[in-house]
Parts: C-alpha cells; structure tokens; sequence
C-alpha cells in the first residue's frame, strides 16, 4: 500500500500508477445479493441454468454496476492518505464496460491518479483511472475514471 503524507504528496503522483489491489472473486451469491440490492435480477446474472445453455461460456455474468462498485474498495486497497478528516464520491466519468465478467472470475484494480485539483475549503478532488481486470483475460472487465472529494 502507498501512503501519502498530504495533499502536496498526491498532487506530485498525478500521472502515475500507484498501485494494484489483490483479485477479488466475483461469486454467484455476490452477484445474486447485488440483484436483490438494485432490483436488477436479469436472467444473464441470476439464472444458472438458462445461462448453462444460452450463454457464451455457460455461466451467468456479473452487473457491468457491480465491478463498477467494487472501484472505492480497489482504491483504499492500494493507497493511504494521513491527515484526511474524510472523503466523499463526487462521481464516475468515461465508464466503459469491456469484457463480461463470467460468475467464478477474480478482479482486481489498477489504479492511477489522472488530476487533482484544490477544492475550498481544505479539500482536494481527485480523478482516479482504475482499470478493472479479469484474472486470465486479455481485456479488462471495465475501464473507468472515479471521482473522489477528499477534505484534510
């Protein structure tokens, strides 16, 4: 894990990888509870024995939401800030889903720091790029830039 001592110390890492967090398995159950949680019980996620049958690879596949979800866990995973009172989600932008997550998969994020930018008062908003892979694939699950308002 990467520790930042302030602000000034994450402002300097824009540009700059800073970490990848450990695989993360993507279970039926959890993609089940995710269904339950948002209403969204498509079949594609929910029904393993129609996507035994009609899906490429014969299993459910993840929410594209779900592996989105999973980015606030990939970016604590892989960095600290000391000094930091909280932080709040500002957001998502340049979401791109690129690969189905079959149930069974292991993710894991990459995670960069694209801008930061002084926020009054005491605060710093900061673009985090993480690509979302999946463990044995040749293209990521999801490729995304989140958005987090940190306060010291």
């Amino acid at each position: 894990m990467r520790v930042f001592n302030g602000f000034d110390e994450l402002r300097a890492a824009v540009g700059t990888e800073i970490g990848v967090s450990e695989w993360i398995e993507i279970t039926q159950d959890r993609i089940n509870k995710f269904a339950d949680a948002t209403c969204d019980e498509q079949w594609i996620h929910v029904d393993q024995e129609r996507a035994a049958t009609e899906m490429p690879g014969g299993k459910t596949i993840a929410h594209g939401m779900l592996s989105l979800s999973l980015t606030p866990m990939f970016i604590r995973s892989v960095m600290g800030l000391r000094g930091l009172k909280n932080t709040l989600n500002y957001g998502a932008d340049r979401i791109r889903y690129l690969s189905p997550v079959p149930a069974g998969s292991r993710l894991r994020g990459r995670v960069s720091i694209a801008e930061a930018e002084d926020v009054p008062p005491n605060g710093l908003r900061v673009h985090y790029r993480v690509t979302i892979e999946i463990e044995g694939a040749k293209r990521p699950a999801c490729v995304a830039e989140v958005i987090g308002l940190h306060y010291a």
